[in-house]
Formats: structure tokens, C-alpha cells, sequence
């Protein structure tokens, strides 16, 4: 029986001032879900503080400066990397744009397999090939930015 690895990883709800959202999507190089769009974010290096490393994630694969906010969802899934079979547990959190910082080149690495970034409507998110594990977390999103349309309305 082969050893399991296991990894913890996190993903960016980053949202602009209109209400959009920000997603990457996978080049169809990548082994596990090619073509598919999804949050930014990624696993955890070894001794990286929780905050640093979504920072460090959203900034190397968008460009983008965020202040990490409260966790949305937790999730796991298992997965086959380098030979390796993974266990991984993932968090969702909204990230807030630090617009303090200016954007940079995302320098992704050669492994993130990404090919774009673009921003969507939130009403349009749910036609978009999105990897599985992460529609609940949109779904949340979804419905919390429809509450609070909502209370906007009725103000």
C-alpha cells in the first residue's frame, strides 16, 4: 500500500468594486483538470504562516495584493502528483484587493498549469467549467452577495 501525502491548500474569493469575481483558469497541460476555471490559491509550502501563503498565492498567480478575510468553505480531495498520491484539505476565504500595492506580473509557477485570469459577472460564474470541489464555495458566494443585494435594495 502506497503512503498517502498530505497537503493543505487555500483559495481567493477576490472580488472587485462592481462584483465581480476573479478566477484562473487551468491550461490544458494540467494533469488533473485541464481547461477548467477556478479560484486562485494553492497548497501550503512547509513552515508558511496561513496568511503569508495566500498573500504569496494570489499575488503570484494574478498580480494582485490582498489582505486575507473569513474563511467561506473547507473541502478535501484526493489527487495524483508526481507520482504521489495527495490528500488535500482546502479552505476558501475572501480576500480583500490591497489597493495600496500595485499590480505585478503573475509569475505563477511552472506546476499552477494556469493559462488566464479573467474577471466575471457573479450571474455568469455558474456557466463556466469550474473544477467540482470549488462550486460550493461560489455557490456561497453567489447567495451572500444576493442577500446583500438585497438589503441594499430594501434600504
Amino acid at each position: 500500500m502506497t503512503a498517502v501525502q498530505f497537503a493543505f491548500a487555500q483559495k481567493a474569493v477576490v472580488t472587485d468594486d462592481s462584483g465581480r469575481i476573479l478566477l484562473v483558469r487551468k491550461s490544458d497541460e494540467d494533469p488533473n483538470q485541464p481547461g477548467r476555471w477556478e479560484l486562485p490559491g494553492g497548497r501550503l509550502k512547509p513552515s508558511e504562516d496561513v496568511v503569508a501563503h495566500m498573500i504569496r498565492e494570489v499575488r503570484e498567480e494574478t498580480g494582485l495584493s490582498v489582505s486575507p478575510g473569513p474563511l467561506i468553505d473547507l473541502w478535501s480531495w484526493q489527487m495524483s502528483w508526481k507520482g504521489e498520491q495527495v490528500q488535500v484539505v482546502a479552505v476558501s476565504r475572501y480576500c480583500k484587493i490591497n489597493r495600496a500595492m500595485r499590480p505585478v506580473n503573475p509569475t505563477p509557477e511552472a506546476d499552477d498549469y494556469l493559462a488566464e485570469q479573467r474577471w466575471f459577472d457573479l450571474s455568469d460564474v455558474p456557466m463556466q467549467d469550474i473544477i467540482p470541489s470549488q462550486v460550493p464555495t461560489i455557490e456561497r458566494v453567489i447567495e451572500a452577495s444576493s442577500a446583500e443585494m438585497a438589503v441594499k435594495a430594501s434600504a
